[in-house]
């Protein structure tokens, strides 16, 4: 790919996405630019992934033939003024960050600007990213799909519908939190049975990432996976009586419902 990309931005998740890019060899390092605001980031970034970074966000968004707005929800109108007028009207404006609408950002940009909204999460950093796309009119069937390779190097994509993105956090961007937290509940489990703290998480990661796996590669319900594994008047059966009794589905419901109507909020303009 023959594109100059910049990141707005390069903390945790702009990071990840660098990586993925490089690692994945879609793009090298001289393609990309990025800025941010500390001197550590910079010395940090510049030594990891041999990009070009700096504090000047006007010069990579000048520079930029896709440009990625990769920083909090609360500055991003503050950024948007700042770059507007190094922006040109082909650029590609993608935004990592929940709630910012393809509404919002025309009217901060004040002209017809390609955007696309995007939703990836933190697992794009070993290339099993989980992302989401809605693009606004004015961006082309081929604007897409670059944008969509980019993404791709690093995990997998789905477009959508604007209306769906508010769901999306709590469906993946915000999901592998509360991933890690089953994971850690199920190595404290196997811990308070004796099992070494290591082996736990060992165990337990490996067996959520196999699940996983099974429910994609064989396209079969989870149900009916779940089905398969509880034998008569066995230990997983035991267990998954317990888990009902104790409400895990409907407090993880409750969670994505919560984290749903938080990305709302912010859609809405709600601090």
């Amino acid at each position: 790919m023959k594109r100059k990309i910049g990141f707005i931005g390069c903390g945790q998740m702009g990071q990840a996405m660098i990586h993925g890019m490089i690692q994945s060899e879609v793009l090298k390092a001289d393609q990309i630019s990025a800025t941010a605001l500390t001197d550590e980031t910079i010395d940090y970034v510049a030594e990891e992934y041999g990009i070009e970074i700096t504090n000047d966000n006007k010069k990579v968004a000048a520079e930029s033939d896709i440009l990625f707005l990769a920083v909090k929800p609360y500055i991003y109108q503050g950024v948007v003024s700042e770059i507007k007028s190094a922006v040109r009207e082909e650029t590609i404006v993608v935004t990592v960050a929940a709630g910012i609408t393809l509404e919002t950002m025309k009217n901060a940009f004040g002209f017809n600007v390609k955007v696309i909204r995007s939703m990836p999460n933190t697992p794009a950093l070993v290339g099993a990213g989980m992302s989401v796309l809605s693009p606004n009119e004015y961006v082309t069937a081929d604007d897409l799909a670059i944008v969509r390779e980019l993404f791709e190097s690093f995990g997998e994509t789905e477009v959508v519908a604007e209306g769906l993105m508010d769901a999306v956090p709590a469906v993946s961007g915000s999901a592998p939190a509360f991933v890690y937290m089953f994971i850690e509940a199920m190595a404290d489990g196997a811990v308070q049975q004796g099992m070494p703290r290591d082996k736990a998480y060992k165990l337990a990661a490996q067996t959520v990432h196999g699940a996983a796996k099974m429910v994609l590669e064989t396209g079969r319900h989870p149900g009916e996976l779940k089905d398969a594994v509880c034998t008569p008047a066995g230990t997983t059966i035991a267990g998954v009586t317990m888990l009902e009794q104790t409400g895990m589905r409907s407090s993880i419901i409750q969670a994505m419902n919560a984290s749903t109507q938080r990305a709302k909020d912010l859609s809405s303009g709600k601090k």
